[in-house]
């Protein structure tokens, strides 16, 4: 493969690689976008749960290795603040993976018009 893709010109090989770097970010972006995602249900299983306990119910929180008494309105508010911010993130890695997204149909595009006279025998 190296030895064919030595024999494209420069421009092309500057393309190609453009293209594997996008769709590498691309990639990176749809994997910390999935374990936000899954942090966010986390939270939200969470605040339900604790919904469901009386205001005077014994809390408690990990932090580290250690589970130490929290109250819970305060417990509430963190995870509250938490999915807000998990939100924010969430909508900007969507923006990040929508622009990548089209930055690679694009190389993708310019890289087979670059392609298109080599692969086409002359007549």
């Amino acid at each position: 493969m190296s030895d064919e893709l030595s024999k494209l010109p420069p421009n092309v090989q500057e393309r190609l690689l453009r293209l594997q770097q996008l769709q590498q970010t691309l990639q990176s972006i749809l994997a910390q976008k999935q374990q936000v995602e899954m942090e966010k249900t986390e939270v939200e299983q969470t605040v339900a749960e604790l919904q469901k306990t009386a205001d005077d119910a014994v809390i408690y929180k990990a932090i580290g290795s250690l589970l130490v008494k929290a109250e819970k309105p305060k417990v509430t508010e963190e995870l509250v603040d938490r999915k807000e911010l998990l939100d924010t993130r969430s909508t900007v890695l969507a923006r990040q993976e929508q622009r990548i997204r089209s930055q690679v149909k694009e190389a993708q595009t310019k890289l087979q018009e670059d392609l298109s006279p080599i692969s086409q025998p002359s007549s």
